[in-house]
């Protein structure tokens, strides 16, 4: 147990060392610049996430997707790759069941403004997926490969990887919105989006020194891989950080716990949507698809980055 304490203690160092000099070298980086584009750009763009829980949500929970439950929201887009029933706890299971409905409540909310919709693009939820996201993660191929369907944590740590990335996104998208209706909508979906991250957070901080059957990590170290992960791929610095911390990066330097991933202000990080295609692709960047989005994402910005046929 203490040379697992001490060998987390030196990631964490050295997560610290190396978050400070990402933020030096990336600062003015033109790869993290806002990019020009309206309202109904940017909104849609959401979507993309929006489609993503909803699917991973509805089917982890109840074995369902989006063309059971309310077709005509997919508008005709193609059904996911993988996405099934997860092995739940009861009270987990109900928990995901009703954020599976939140997110076809967002979808709906979009779609049915001003704002309009785009179909569904092809995702990626398959157990070959997520096994490439966390072996990126943890840095060597893990044995047998990882399957967030598998139990109730599992499926927390496979759920960590997505709605943190749409929560920044929402933050980010909010500054740029010249419509009093846009942000008015999605400050209203950011404030569910940002209610489930904390939620599946609090659940794995319950379980952040247990170590993950049958690997031999911890479900804090996977949160810790993840987020720096999601920081590499996305190349803009350090905006996502799991839930145990060293007290340099907790709330007012006087925690570890970090239930709420934010700034040195516990102020919410913001994401531009190339950073948010870097990581939803997997590849680093946003001009070659893959990972949960094998043929891209969908809406004009998202089309914009990817090659011409």
């Amino acid at each position: 147990m203490a040379r697992r304490t001490t060998a987390f203690l030196i990631f964490l160092v050295s997560a610290l060392k190396l978050s400070l000099v990402v933020m030096a070298t990336t600062a003015g980086d033109h790869n993290c610049q806002p990019i020009v584009a309206g309202d109904t750009d940017r909104i849609q763009f959401a979507l993309n996430l929006e489609f993503l829980e909803a699917e991973f949500f509805l089917n982890g929970a109840i074995g369902r997707g989006l063309d059971s439950i309310a077709p005509s929201l997919a508008r005709g887009g193609p059904p996911p790759i993988g996405a099934r029933k997860a092995n739940l706890e009861p009270l987990v299971a109900k928990i995901i069941e009703e954020f599976g409905y939140q997110e076809v409540g967002h979808l709906r909310a979009i779609i049915t403004s001003r704002i309009g919709g785009i179909p569904r693009p092809l995702l990626n939820l398959s157990v070959q997926n997520f096994a490439n996201v966390f072996d990126n993660a943890v840095g060597f191929k893990l044995i047998p490969p990882f399957d967030p369907y598998a139990d109730t944590t599992r499926y927390l740590l496979a759920s960590y990887v997505i709605p943190y990335v749409g929560l920044v996104g929402y933050v980010g998208t909010i500054p740029s919105l010249v419509r009093a209706t846009s942000r008015s909508l999605v400050a209203s979906l950011l404030g569910v989006e940002a209610g489930q991250d904390a939620v599946i957070r609090t659940l794995l901080y319950e379980r952040a020194n247990q170590t993950v059957r049958p690997y031999n990590l911890t479900v804090a170290e996977f949160t810790n891989r993840i987020s720096g992960l999601r920081n590499k791929l996305a190349a803009c610095g350090i905006k996502d950080e799991g839930i145990l911390v060293p007290l340099s990066l907790g709330a007012e330097n006087r925690t570890n716990s970090n239930i709420l991933s934010a700034d040195p202000n516990s102020l919410s990080y913001a994401r531009t949507p190339p950073e948010i295609l870097r990581i939803v692709y997997g590849s680093g960047s946003e001009r070659i698809p893959g990972g949960f989005f094998p043929n891209g994402g969908g809406g004009d910005i998202a089309r914009r980055y990817l090659p011409r046929a």
